[in-house]
C-alpha cells in the first residue's frame, strides 16, 4: 500500500511507501488529459474540436509493443475529457493521448511541470490487453507507474493552478468532482459536507483512488492511495476508504488542536 497526502492549508504532509513506484493504471488520465488542456491554453487546439475514439482492435496478449486500435465515432475534445475523468472511458483517453502525441508527449509535460517519479509507457489499450504480467502485489514495474509523492504534486499543482489556465483547470477538476467511478473508494466514508474531486485506477491486483477532497469549512486535502494485494477487489476498495477517511480525520483533528493551541 502507497500513501500520500497533503493539507494544502497547513503544508503538512504524510505518507507510506511514497517514493515507491505504484502502477497508476488509470490515474494517468488525470497527467494525459493535463497535457491535452495545456495544448488547448497554447492554441493547437480547441474543446470544441472533434477528434475519433479509438476503438481496440482483437489482439493476442503480448503481440507486439503496442495494441492495434481503429478510428471510432468523433467527439469533442469536451466530451472526450468528460467520458475519460468521469466514467474512466479508455477509448475516449487513448483518443487524447493520440492528439497530444502519445505517451512521450505526455511525459515532456510531467517533466516540464517538474514532476520526478512518474511516468507513461503505454497507450491504455496496450496496457489493458497486457494487464497481468506482473503481479503488482509481489514485483515493481516501473513502466506506466507513479510514486504516490509524485502524484500528489500533480493533484497539489493543479489545485494551486500551477500549469493550466483557469479554464482548463476548470474543466480537468469540475470532471474529478463528477466522477462516477470509486463510489466504494474515497468518497465512501466521507462525512456529509466533504466534496470530493478524484480519479481512480484499476488493473490485475490492483486499486488506487487519487483526489481532492474538500471540508466543509473550505480546506483542501490532497490524497493519493495506491493498493496492492489485500485479497480482491472489495478489500482494495475497502482499504482506500478507510484509509482516506483516515486521513481526513486526522488532519481535522490536528487543525482543530492547532486552533486551541493558538487562542491560549
Amino acid at each position: 500500500i502507497g500513501v500520500a497526502a497533503l493539507d494544502l492549508s497547513s503544508g503538512r504532509m504524510v505518507g507510506v511507501l511514497g517514493d515507491q513506484p505504484f502502477p497508476m493504471a488509470s490515474t494517468s488520465k488525470i497527467a494525459i488529459v493535463a497535457t491535452f488542456l495545456e495544448g488547448v491554453d497554447r492554441g493547437r487546439w480547441r474543446l470544441d474540436q472533434q477528434f475519433p475514439l479509438m476503438v481496440p482492435l482483437p489482439s493476442p496478449k503480448f503481440d507486439g509493443p503496442v495494441a492495434p486500435v481503429r478510428p471510432g465515432a468523433s467527439l469533442s475534445a469536451q466530451g472526450l475529457i468528460e467520458l475519460a475523468i468521469t466514467r474512466s472511458d479508455n477509448q475516449a483517453t487513448d483518443a487524447l493521448l493520440a492528439v497530444v502525441g502519445g505517451p512521450g508527449a505526455v511525459n515532456d509535460w510531467i517533466r516540464r511541470a517538474g514532476i520526478s517519479g512518474m511516468r507513461i509507457d503505454r497507450d491504455i489499450a496496450t496496457l489493458v490487453r497486457d494487464d497481468g504480467a506482473i503481479d503488482p502485489a509481489t514485483q515493481v514495474d516501473v513502466r506506466d507507474s507513479a510514486t504516490p509523492k509524485a502524484m500528489l504534486h500533480l493533484l497539489a499543482g493543479l489545485h494551486r493552478g500551477e500549469w493550466l489556465s483557469p479554464q482548463s483547470r476548470a474543466v480537468l477538476l469540475g470532471a474529478m468532482a463528477r466522477c462516477e467511478t470509486g463510489k466504494r473508494r474515497i468518497p465512501a466514508l466521507m462525512p456529509e459536507g466533504a466534496r470530493v474531486a478524484h480519479k481512480t485506477g484499476t488493473l490485475s491486483n490492483t486499486a488506487s483512488d487519487v483526489g481532492l477532497i474538500q471540508t466543509p469549512d473550505g480546506r483542501t486535502m490532497a490524497v493519493a492511495i495506491y493498493v496492492t494485494g489485500q485479497g480482491g477487489k472489495p478489500y482494495r476498495d475497502a482499504r482506500i476508504a478507510n484509509i482516506a477517511r483516515t486521513i481526513y480525520d486526522g488532519y481535522l483533528t490536528e487543525s482543530a488542536s492547532q486552533r486551541r493551541t493558538a487562542s491560549r
